[in-house]
Parts: C-alpha cells; structure tokens; sequence
C-alpha cells in the first residue's frame, strides 16, 4: 500500500481545516468532507479517516455526535478519571467530581466501556450539552467496575441470555451452552464475566450461582445484592473462627476496665432489632448533675486486627438493610450474641462517660473500655409510652430517668439547629409482610422523642469522641502540639458533611420561589437558617416531603475521611462515627484510634486509614442504593396486589416533559403518570416553573398539587409503576385509551426536574387539528 507524503497530509490537514473554517453552518459527515475532497477508493478513506483522526487529537478540529466533524478552537483537550454511570442506551455520564458537572458522553464513544468501570476520558474543548455538561469520549478503561452481573435467564437450545437487572447496564449477555449449569429459564442468576462486550461483539459469560426462580422472596433479594456487588453468605473461614470465640467474659478481661454493671442500664432500640450496639447508663448525682454513659459494644476486642474476620468486616464495611432481612457485616454470633448488648448479660462495651447538667453542658468526660450489665430492652415504642405515661407506678423508675434525659436531649436538639444544623426528616417506610415476604400493608414510620433522644446521645458520644483526639486532650504534650499547629492533629477517622454546591444551591433556590417560598443563600449560616425555616413554612403541607426530599438531594453526600473538614449538616467542626461497629467498619476503626491513643502511642498512619475510608464511603453508598432497591421492589409489589379500580389520593412529586410522577399519599409509593395517557387536552412542559399545563382548557399540574389516581401498570423487573389520573384539583380527567407514548416514556425514568436527574425526554409539539399525537 503506498503511503502518503508528509508534505501531501501536511496539505490535505490545511485543506481540511480550512474548509471547515470557511463552512461552519453545521457539522460534516465523513461522506461529506469525502466528496469535498474527491475520496473514493477504499486506501484513500483508509488515510482520510487517519488525517481527520490526528487533527482531532491536534485539537484543530472537534469530533461531534456520530462521525460529525466541525472546526476546534485550538484549546487542549483535558483528561479526567471518572466513574461511567451508563443512564441510557443512548449516552452515559461520567461522574468524577460532585462539585462539577458530569461529562456527557455518547454511547458510541465510550470505547467499550461498561457502567461502573474507571475511565479516562477526553473532554472536547468548548463542547457543551444541556448548557452544562461538557461532552467527551472514553480514551482508556482504567478499572473494570463489575465482574458478576445478576439478572434474569432466557434457556434456548445451544444458548441463553440474561437480561441483567441493573437500569444501566443495557445489553444481554450470551452465555454458551456448556457455561449454563443448572440455569433454567426465568432463573435470577449471577454470572461472571467472560469477555466483556466491545463495540462489535456481545459480552459473554457463565452461570456461577442460581438464585431461583423470579418473583421468589429469597431470590429477588438475593439477586438485589447481587446487583449492587454486595455479599451475602460468609466465607467457611470466617464462620469458623467467629465460631470458635468464647463465650465467657475472663475475669482477667473484666479487672482491666472500668465496671459499670451496678449502674442503671438500658437499651432503646426498633422493635425487631437482633443487634444492640449501643446502651445507656444513668445516675443522679450528689451535686444535681447527671452521669450519663454511652456504652458502645466492644467489637475490636472480638475482631483483632490481621484476622480473617476483620478482613471481612473491611471488606463488607456495612450492615445492608434490605426490606425484609438484615445482611450483618459480621456473623451472627458476634452481631447478635457475643457483641448484642441484650438485657441481663454481662457485655464488654467501648464507652463515653459524661457529667452533665440539666441544660446539655458537659461538665466533665471520660472515654474507655467498660463492662455493663443492661436491666432493661426498651423498643422506642415501648420507651416513648414511659415518657408519655406519667402515672404508671411500674414504670416510675423510667419516666424519671426517661424524661430527665429527654429534657437533655431536646436542649443538645435546640442547640445544634441555634448552631446551623439543619431539621431535616425523611419518614421511613416500613412494611408489613407475611412469613413468605408477602407486603401485606405498607406505611410511613414517624420519628417520636424516644427516638430523638437517643439519636442526640449517640451525637453527643461521636462528636465529644473527635474531639477528644483532635485536641489531643488524652495526652497533655500532644495538647499543646495541636494548640500551636492545628493544622497537624494526630490521625482520626472523621464522618465528614462539607457544604454544598453553590450552583446546586442556587437551582434548589429558585425551585423554592417558584413554590412560593424564599431561600437565603447569602452565606452558609444564612442558608442554614433559612432551610430550617423553610422545613417550618412548610409542614404539614402537600409538598413537605417534596421540599424536604430535594432540599436533602442539594446537600454534599456524607462520607469517611481522615481530614477533619467538619460537618455542615450536623455544625459540628468534628465529627466521627464511633456508636455502631457491629453494622459499621468505621466506627471499629474509631475504636481503634481511640485506644491507640489512650495507650499514649504516637500518631497512626493517615494513608492507611484514609484508604479504608474511602472504601467504606464508597460500600454505604452501595448498601444504601440496594436497600432503596428492596424497598421500591416492596412498593411495586405491594400496589400490585391493590385493586386497579381503586382511586388514590397523592401528591405530584415530579414533573417531566413525558409525564409526572405521584406520591401515594401514606405508603411513599410512586408512580408515573403519563402525558400521553391524559384524554382532556394537550399538555406542555413548562421547564422553567416545574410543571405541565393544558393548551385548551389551562389545566396547570404543579411540584405539590393533591391529585386522585389508579393503578394502570406494575412492572416489578423495572421497579416501576404507571399510573392513571382520576382527579386534577377537584376536576375529573379523562383518561386515554392507549396512544402514542411522549419522549423517551420507556425504560428508566431520567427526567425528574426536581434538581437531581437531567430532564432528557423530548418535548411534545401539539398536534395539528384533527391529527395525533407527534414526536418533535
């Protein structure tokens, strides 16, 4: 094949950018700039293509949708490292900074890249969609982010495919005959990677585990961890050596720590709690004060370092949640025997002992390892009919102790909100379900003062804790060290909250005032204010849990850092997590620390830790989607069981260019309701002001509006429902009978305006008289 002159390549790039220079009306197909510069014969396409593919990395000309070409200006191109959050078929984003917008990129320029791998991407250079996502294109697949993906098999004769359950992954895999075990079809079942896909090939893998058959309790389950790479069953290793810890507390064990068994002592948890990590002791003092402890199960003294049992803790990180199980981070018989500290045993506990008054103020403090013997199992049922029964002799003892320590708990409460801290509350649902996981009822649990004071106990420990070994106050040299260089404290793990986006608080602001209310964003403490007063303003009212909801989505994500950046929430400047090791491998690292430095030892190593940080934040965010996952999987199926001419009342929590989504009122089930669905007029999308309004009759929907609707459709493959107006502000609608869907009404739902996902949807143009429903 003869090659090309440099001197002819030289000419031909000049060429092709003054062309583009000249002619900058649209972007050029390769057939276009081909027949501008007569290329036909299949060897000079072949140099073409290499001649246009150095002037884009020479950034002197800019690559655009599918094989488009326009001009660059000049600028370099910048390389990231990010994670792909595959949302569509169509493009992904990739996520690499929160305080930054994703990039866009389209699915034919991820270079084979899967949702979840670690990318490097190239950012085009004045390239911008949505007015704020730069656009780039996959460079190199620095980190494959799944090896195992669940999902559901289809059994042929020579072959079977899963359709894998997670929205973002978007193709099937094919698995060959001889890699198929025991699968059959509509099996859950996870298979490992063999050959991930590329442009031009399937992926392939082979069947490692059948989870059983779709719709079983235990598979769909099951198959949500599988999803979201989180284990379930413990390695036969681990078992083992959980197995083998003694029971029995040596008496050499006791004489080491502080004994506190003769102390009033109770536990204050949710009613069908297997493991108790933390417990309270009380006691009046001579002077009027109150010694309250904070007694923390004692795990590190079980889980020692360099075993496999704390490598699996590590690797776990967290307690997963799911709707109808608990998948422990450490075997049973540590969670729910050795380290549960239930009544009438004696309990080895990590503890924060403090003197205080009746006003909140800590008078003195003492940190260190404890036995305890707890009197008393309290659900916070049971706890908040002591505080709201005064004449029950039975429970005298508790009412005093209760309300004593409840009037502490609401000062410490007042205080924070005084300080900054924000009064956000999100009601959790829960489920009632039958032995076979069957949701018999669903509801929205309300948090009462039992559950508040504890929380404000277990805040007081934490945030005293990082204080403690920030200012070195163990250690009277290490004190004065931190007192003339602050900016070096010796290590700790720190829960961490920082402020939010300001960009991110600006869009949340202006929705706020679109609804009617106002948002100062002048500074942090400003904000801080304002957002408590607007949860005020707006309790009790339809759109509460919607304000409240994006309000929360505006905020930073909390995460584990050896940094001591404070935390903007709770405003606190220092912040650990140190109540709950038996769910939470950060706190066992707070132990860890602690005692380390009560031991007098020199700083630990920040590098080290900051890496486990890193890989807990990244393991609760997982749980935290999967446990989310179980619970809308609970809905769905919950409402499928319901009557589909059964009217519901609910609130508009969403609204996009397709459709709108409804909160059922009492259950936190939503749905969608979509505009092609909607017979009484033709609806528009009014982006700027959240809503949709009719073009004939003037029918506005609005974020917070009481509306009435049915069920239409459950689809609990997609955790999703449809649902069918009934009732617009009192006026009855009249519903479609089928019709060409709007936008993108398929699939995953991406186009929320409520300040978190990207409205992505396209827009409905109204229909000519007499005609139907088109696609702009």
């Amino acid at each position: 094949m003869a090659r090309k002159k440099k001197n002819e390549v030289k000419t031909q790039k000049e060429q092709i950018v003054a062309f583009l220079k000249s002619n900058t009306d649209r972007p050029y197909t390769f057939s276009d700039l081909g027949n501008q510069f007569n290329i036909y014969t299949e060897e000079d396409k072949l140099f073409f293509k290499l001649i246009l593919e150095d002037l884009v990395d020479e950034n002197k000309i800019n690559q655009v949708g599918r094989g488009k070409y326009e001009i660059g200006n000049g600028q370099k191109s910048e390389l990231i490292e990010g994670i792909v959050d595959h949302v569509n078929p169509k493009f992904a984003f990739i996520r690499y900074n929160e305080n930054e917008s994703d990039v866009f990129v389209d699915a034919d320029k991820l270079n084979g890249a899967w949702d979840g791998d670690t990318v490097s991407v190239k950012i085009f250079p004045g390239k911008v969609r949505n007015g704020k996502n730069p656009e780039g294109k996959v460079e190199e697949i620095l980190k494959r982010g799944k090896r195992e993906i669940v999902g559901k098999i289809k059994v042929f004769a020579n072959y079977a495919l899963l359709k894998p359950d997670s929205r973002n992954i978007h193709d099937e895999i094919f698995i060959a005959k001889s890699n198929i075990g025991d699968a059959t079809t509509n099996d859950l079942a996870i298979v490992k990677i063999v050959e991930y896909p590329t442009p031009y090939q399937q992926g392939t893998g082979k069947v490692i585990e059948v989870l059983g058959q779709a719709g079983d309790n235990d598979a769909e389950m099951n198959a949500i961890m599988a999803e979201f790479g989180l284990p379930v069953k413990f390695p036969d290793d681990v078992n083992t050596l959980a197995e083998s810890i003694p029971v029995e507390i040596e008496a050499a064990e006791i004489a080491k720590r502080r004994d506190m068994r003769s102390t009033l002592t109770f536990t204050i948890d949710p009613a069908d709690a297997k493991d108790f990590d933390d417990a309270i002791s009380y006691k009046k003092l001579d002077n009027g004060n109150f010694e309250v402890g904070i007694h923390i199960a004692d795990v590190t003294h079980y889980v020692r370092e360099g075993t496999v049992l704390e490598q699996e803790a590590l690797r776990r990180a967290t307690s997963v949640y799911l709707v109808d199980r608990t998948i422990p981070m450490l075997p049973e018989k540590l969670s729910n025997n050795l380290c549960s500290l239930r009544p009438n045993e004696d309990k080895l506990v990590f503890s924060a002992i403090f003197e205080l008054d009746i006003h909140g103020n800590v008078k003195n403090e003492w940190f260190g390892r404890c036995i305890i013997h707890s009197d008393r199992r309290f659900a916070y049922e049971q706890a908040q009919d002591v505080l709201e029964q005064e004449n029950d002799s039975e429970e005298k003892v508790y009412f005093e102790v209760l309300t004593t320590l409840n009037t502490i708990a609401k000062t410490l409460r007042k205080d924070r909100f005084k300080n900054g801290a924000f009064n956000f509350e999100s009601n959790e649902v829960k489920f009632q379900l039958d032995e076979n996981g069957k949701p018999l009822g669903v509801y929205q649990k309300v948090r009462k003062d039992a559950h508040k004071l504890i929380e404000e106990f277990m805040l007081l420990a934490n945030k005293k804790v990082a204080e403690f070994i920030f200012f070195g106050k163990y250690d009277e040299k290490v004190k004065q060290r931190v007192a003339k260089n602050p900016d070096n404290p010796p290590t700790m793990v720190y829960r961490i909250h920082e402020p939010p986006n300001p960009e991110k608080v600006e869009t949340f602001a202006k929705f706020a005032a679109k609804m009617g209310y106002s948002v100062n964003t002048a500074s942090q403490d400003t904000l801080s204010s304002s957002l408590n007063k607007l949860v005020s303003d707006v309790e009790g009212k339809p759109i509460q849990g919607v304000i409240e909801s994006l309000a929360i989505r505006t905020m930073s994500k909390a995460r584990y850092s050896t940094s001591p950046q404070g935390h903007f929430g709770l405003a606190f400047a220092h912040y650990s997590h140190f109540t709950s090791p038996i769910r939470r491998y950060p706190d066992m690292m707070a132990h860890r620390l602690l005692q380390h430095y009560l031991d007098k030892k020199a700083y630990a190593s920040a590098e080290a830790y900051g890496t486990k940080c890193e890989h807990s934040s990244a393991q609760e965010k997982l749980a935290a989607e999967a446990e989310r996952a179980s619970i809308k999987y609970k809905q769905v199926e919950f409402m499928s069981y319901q009557d589909h001419d059964k009217v519901f009342d609910g609130v508009i929590t969403g609204v996009t260019d397709f459709g709108v989504f409804v909160e059922i009122e009492g259950t936190g089930c939503e749905g969608m309701v979509r505009l092609a669905d909607l017979n009484d007029d033709y609806y528009e999308y009014d982006k700027e002001n959240y809503r949709v309004f009719g073009q004939r009759n003037g029918t506005i929907i609005n974020f917070g509006d009481n509306v009435k609707v049915k069920i239409k459709t459950t689809d609990l493959e997609k955790r999703s429902m449809d649902l069918e107006m009934v009732e617009i502000k009192g006026k009855a609608v009249k519903a479609a009978n089928g019709g060409r869907k709007y936008g993108n009404s398929g699939g995953r739902s991406s186009g929320r305006s409520d300040g978190k996902s990207k409205s992505r949807g396209r827009n409905v143009i109204p229909p000519k008289k007499g005609g139907r429903r088109k696609k702009k």
